[in-house]
């Protein structure tokens, strides 16, 4: 299987990246709201994109956004209770929802109460009941990348990153000694848009073997997401593209 194909865009900082996440995000909202009437949206965890949510909330971006025909789902979660610091919905909710007037049953969070097997199933149902007798293509998916090559929860040395169905799954991280719940790769192959946000210094090596090295998905699952249908884009700032040829 050949690698993705993919669009890269390099920014000079982080500040100027989030700013260019929040503009595309608007743009891309408000065009597939104007043809259908509403925009399905996966968010992502871990600490890149809280700056980004952030922006969304101030004055100045969340008025152009039509939050009432956005509809939130998450790509991936720890299984930690719902007030815990690690829960990637908790600090969503914390830095934007809670500043929104976004309605209650648009926001599909991961039911991490639920043991793991049990909450993706559930999820995974619920995904499914949404989109009805289509095919579960999101209109924009929202990915990060780990230092060790893993996005989403599709980690190095898992079972998971082997699954050809599109759907959600339960994985034991054996490095963090905790389980996690996550779309699988054909899933989020099936988005209608995918966005990478990439930063840092030590993302710079790990961007570098994804993008420009083997195709190894095994040893870098992030090679995993290459839609037939939908667009790859990878936001970057200088520092996690200091190791790409121009």
């Amino acid at each position: 299987m050949s690698k993705a194909k993919y669009e890269i865009d390099i920014f000079e900082n982080i500040e100027k990246l989030n700013v260019a996440a929040a503009e595309y995000f608007i743009t891309l909202s408000n065009q597939v709201i104007s043809v259908k009437g509403k925009f399905i949206v996966s968010l992502s965890g871990g600490e890149t994109p809280l700056k980004f949510y952030s922006l969304l909330s101030t004055s100045s971006f969340k008025e152009q956004i039509q939050w009432n025909n956005i509809y939130l789902f998450w790509g991936d979660e720890r299984v930690v209770p719902l007030d815990d610091p690690r829960n990637n919905a908790h600090q969503v909710k914390r830095i934007l929802l809670d500043k929104m007037n976004i309605p209650s049953d648009h926001i599909h969070i991961i039911p991490v109460q639920f043991p793991p097997q049990d909450a993706a199933k559930q999820y995974d149902k619920e995904i499914s009941e949404f989109f009805g007798e289509k095919k579960a293509r999101f209109d924009l998916i929202f990915l990060g990348l780990g230092e060790n090559g893993h996005t989403a929860s599709l980690f190095p040395g898992t079972k998971v990153i082997n699954e050809k169905k599109a759907g959600v799954r339960s994985v034991y991280v054996e490095e963090e000694k905790m389980y996690r719940i996550t779309m699988t790769a054909p899933l989020i192959n099936q988005a209608h848009h995918i966005l990478f946000l990439v930063t840092g210094k030590k993302k710079a090596s790990v961007l570098k073997n994804i993008l420009k090295g083997p195709y190894h998905p095994d040893k870098y699952p992030a090679q995993l997401i290459n839609p037939e249908k939908g667009s790859v884009k990878w936001f970057v700032d200088s520092e996690a593209a200091s190791q790409l040829n121009s």
